[in-house]
């Protein structure tokens, strides 16, 4: 499923995504709690939160592992070094992508609390998260509201 913001209504729905075994991915309204999305996320398995850059257009990424239940920021990619894009001398390693852009990988950052606050931009910058399935735009979901990102431990019915 690739979401775009056309299919919003499915996905204020809930959308939950792969097997029962595995710990979720949960996007929710930090006010109120209430869950936009999920995805099922098994040990090692890998997401990426992206978006445009709101003054040059490029598309970023930060992407995260599950590991042992853990949310890690494990790499990052960089087109440019455009504003408020740097890496940070020991923080990872920077490697060229080949495409005048830059890859910093090895960061292994636990996220603290297993989770965080974002605020999704304009329909231009378009923050969403993907997984090799799927992808969800939380601008489409939630523009400009404080959207919580957690990694929670599976749910037992």
């Amino acid at each position: 499923m690739k979401n775009r913001g056309g299919r919003l209504a499915a996905l204020l729905l809930c959308a939950s995504v792969g097997s029962a075994s595995a710990d979720q991915l949960v996007m929710s309204l930090a006010e109120t709690g209430d869950v936009l999305a999920s995805l099922s996320l098994a040990q090692g398995a890998g997401w990426c939160v992206l978006w445009n850059h709101s003054v040059q257009g490029f598309e970023v990424e930060d992407c995260y592992e599950n590991r042992g239940g853990r949310m890690v920021l494990v790499r990052s990619h960089l087109p440019d070094f455009a504003a408020g894009l740097d890496h940070i001398p020991g923080r990872g390693r920077q490697i060229s992508d080949g495409m005048g852009g830059y890859w910093i990988e090895d960061i292994n950052e636990p996220v603290p609390g297993n989770a965080y606050i974002l605020r999704p931009g304009r329909p231009a910058v378009n923050h969403r998260i993907r997984t090799d399935a799927d992808e969800i735009s939380l601008t489409a979901l939630a523009e400009h509201a404080r959207v919580r990102i957690a990694l929670e431990p599976e749910r037992t019915p």
